[in-house]
């Protein structure tokens, strides 16, 4: 079954995350031709190239065009430290039970949003996020997409930077069992509207102080999407 492009690129960026963390690929390696890597992995082109973009943006490849033993990717710098654990907990994140995953993210998030509520933190780019999600001609995939970078937003306004790392971490679990839940949903647009009001609330409850509201919209908020669309048992 084809790849949603949505979701392809991040096949490609796995199987080059796992390769440079076990040793398969180090710096000076090339990586294999945009073309050999689309019919490798069963993704399109532009799909490897946006997996190329993000392993660029890390510094871990260069890429040039041309001809010739500089042209093409080529790899630059090996994962170490916290990105290497960042690295491995993401391709870890896609073999994690699903009611861990939910688990997890309660823990974090309402320690998170309680911290903020806590401090009354600026929230500009969380809200960012929302706005976007006004726009009601979303696909379910690029509402869920912004509803990732939203509760990113909240973890990295926290200024705890392992939560900000877990939760980058688990990001692409996280995505893909919500993307799951929206198939399994009958009217998409109901849903959406609900989801706007909780992150709405949550915001609220933050920016009033309410550290005890917050955790609770927060918790109330991920456990009820995933009871919504079956995933779990809760």
């Amino acid at each position: 079954m084809a790849q949603s492009p949505a979701r392809a690129w991040r096949i490609v960026l796995e199987k080059i995350e796992t390769d440079l963390l076990d040793g398969g690929l180090g710096p000076g390696d090339h990586l294999p031709p945009e073309r050999e890597l689309a019919a490798q992995l069963g993704v399109g082109r532009s799909s490897v190239r946006e997996a190329l973009r993000v392993l660029d943006v890390l510094g871990l490849i260069r890429t040039a065009t041309g001809s010739g033993p500089s042209a093409g990717a080529i790899v630059i710098a090996t994962p170490r430290g916290g990105m290497s654990a960042l690295l491995r907990l993401q391709v870890a994140a896609q073999g994690f039970p699903i009611d861990d995953v939910v688990r997890t993210r309660v823990i974090l998030e309402s320690a998170v949003v309680e911290t903020l509520a806590t401090v009354r933190a600026p929230l500009v780019e969380a809200i960012t996020m929302l706005d976007a999600m006004d726009d009601t001609s979303l696909t379910p995939a690029e509402f869920l997409a912004l509803d990732a970078e939203f509760h990113l937003a909240l973890a990295e306004a926290s200024g705890n930077a392992v939560v900000a790392a877990t939760m980058a971490g688990l990001r692409t679990a996280i995505e893909s069992y919500v993307l799951q839940g929206a198939e399994r949903i009958a009217d998409w647009d109901a849903t959406a509207i609900g989801l706007r009001t909780q992150h709405r609330q949550i915001v609220a409850a933050i920016q009033s102080g309410d550290a005890a509201g917050s955790r609770a919209g927060i918790t109330d908020h991920i456990t009820g999407y995933y009871a919504h669309t079956g995933l779990t048992r809760h």
